[in-house]
C-alpha cells in the first residue's frame, strides 16, 4: 500500500457509500480512462468478469468460437466456457512471448475453411508486456473480428507510445491482490464505445430495468466494484508510475546479477515499454529438470517462485479444444524452462541477491 488509500476509504465511510456505487467508483473509472487514453470505463469485481461481459456483448453463445492466447492464466479463457462457446488457443511467438501472428493467421485460415469463424479474439499482454499489435490487429481487421485486449497484467505498460488496454475494441484490467496496483479484488473494462459500456454496465448491475420495482428482462450479474475497493484503487493509481519504475529496477538488477549464466529474460523489443509486473527468465541449457531443481532450492529458502503459466491447451479442462502453434509450440517450451522470479515493489537489493544466490548455487550443483 502506498499510504494514499486511507484518504479515499475514509471518504467512503464518511459519506456512507459502501456498496457498488459512489464517488470512488465513478472517479476511479474516470482516472483509469484518463491514464490509458480511453473514453469510458466500467469498474467491476474482477478482470474475468470484464472478459465475460465483453464476450456477451459480442454475441458469443453456445457453439461459437473465440480465439485466445494460449500462454496465459485461465481467467482469460474460462469466460468462453461460461457462454458455452469453444476456445481456440493461439501459440506465443519467441520475439515477445505473446500471441504469434503466424499462429493467428493459421487459425483464421482453418476457421474460414471449416466455417468456424470466431466471434472475438482475446489477445493477452503477458506478464506486463504488450503483444505485437502492428502485426496482430490487421489480421483481425481483415477477417472482421473484434479484439478484446486482456491487459490484466499490463496496466502502466505501453506499445509504441500507446498505453496497454487501449488497443482492442474493449480492454480489460485486473486489480487482484498480486497485480501492479490492487483494489484487493477487482477489474475494469475500458472502451471508446459508449454503447458497449452502457450495455455491460446494465448486465453487471443485475440487468435491472428502469422501474420503481425490480424488473428484469435479461440475465444479469453481480459484477460491480464496491466504493471501498475503488477507493483503494484510486490511492494506488497515484503511485502507478513510481511502482512501474521500481519494478523496472528489480528487473534490471536481476539481469545484471545473472549476466553470463545460461538464462534469457523475457524479451522487450524497441517500442515496447513493459511494466515489469513480473521478472521472468527462460533457461537456455538443455539440462533435464533444471527448472524444477531451481524452484525446489528456492522454496527451501522460503522464497516463492513459480513456473510460467501452464499453456491452456495443456490444461485438462481445455485438452479437447483446437490449438495452433507458431512452428514448434513456443508456449510449451517456455513452460518447460521458464521461471517467474519474486518481483515485488518492496524488494531490496539484498532480497534480489538472495534469490540470485540460490539460482547460482543450483547452477553449480547441477551443471558441474
Amino acid at each position: 500500500m502506498s499510504g494514499n488509500e486511507m484518504k479515499y476509504i475514509q471518504e467512503a465511510f464518511d459519506s456512507n457509500w459502501i456498496a457498488p456505487l459512489g464517488t470512488n467508483v465513478d472517479k476511479f473509472e474516470e482516472e483509469i480512462c484518463d491514464y490509458v487514453g480511453m473514453e469510458h470505463g466500467l469498474a467491476l469485481s474482477s478482470g474475468t468478469a470484464g472478459i465475460h461481459l465483453a464476450l456477451k456483448y459480442f454475441g458469443v453463445g453456445p457453439g461459437d468460437y473465440v480465439f485466445c492466447s494460449d500462454l496465459t492464466f485461465a481467467g482469460s479463457c474460462n469466460p468462453i466456457l461460461y457462454q458455452y462457446a469453444n476456445p481456440v488457443f493461439i501459440d506465443s511467438e519467441p520475439e515477445t512471448w505473446n500471441m504469434s501472428p503466424k499462429a493467428l493467421e493459421k487459425a483464421f485460415e482453418w476457421a474460414k475453411k471449416e466455417n468456424k469463424m470466431p466471434k472475438a479474439v482475446i489477445i493477452v499482454d503477458l506478464y506486463g508486456q504488450s503483444a505485437d499489435y502492428d502485426a496482430l490487429l490487421p489480421i483481425c481487421e481483415r477477417y472482421g473480428v473484434p479484439v478484446i485486449e486482456d491487459a490484466a497484467e499490463a496496466l502502466g505498460a505501453s506499445y509504441k507510445g500507446k498505453k496497454c488496454g487501449s488497443f482492442g475494441h474493449i480492454g480489460i484490467f485486473s486489480f487482484n491482490g498480486n497485480k501492479i496496483i490492487t483494489t484487493s479484488g477487482g477489474g475494469m473494462i475500458v472502451s471508446n464505445d459508449e454503447e458497449a459500456i452502457k450495455k455491460m454496465r446494465f448486465w453487471a448491475t443485475q440487468s435491472r430495468e428502469p422501474a420503481k420495482h425490480y424488473e428484469h428482462k435479461e440475465v444479469g450479474y453481480n459484477y460491480r466494484m464496491s466504493n471501498i475497493c475503488a477507493g483503494i484503487g484510486r490511492g494506488q493509481l497515484l503511485e502507478l508510475d513510481n511502482i512501474v519504475e521500481k519494478r523496472k529496477l528489480v528487473n534490471t538488477r536481476y539481469k545484471e546479477l545473472l549476466t553470463n549464466y545460461p538464462v534469457e529474460f523475457m524479451p522487450s523489443l524497441t517500442g515496447y515499454e513493459p511494466n515489469n509486473w513480473l521478472t521472468v527468465l527462460n533457461l537456455t541449457t538443455n539440462e533435464s529438470n533444471l527448472r524444477d531443481h531451481i524452484l525446489n532450492e528456492i522454496e527451501k529458502e522460503n522464497i516463492e517462485a513459480r513456473p510460467v503459466w501452464k499453456p491452456m491447451h495443456l490444461q485438462p479442462l481445455f485438452k479437447d479444444y483446437e490449438f495452433f502453434s507458431h512452428k514448434n509450440s513456443i508456449s510449451d517450451e517456455l513452460f518447460e524452462t521458464g521461471i517467474c522470479l519474486p518481483s515485488g515493489t518492496g524488494m531490496t537489493d539484498d532480497d534480489i541477491k538472495r534469490v540470485v544466490s540460490v539460482i547460482k548455487e543450483t547452477f553449480k550443483l547441477v551443471l558441474q
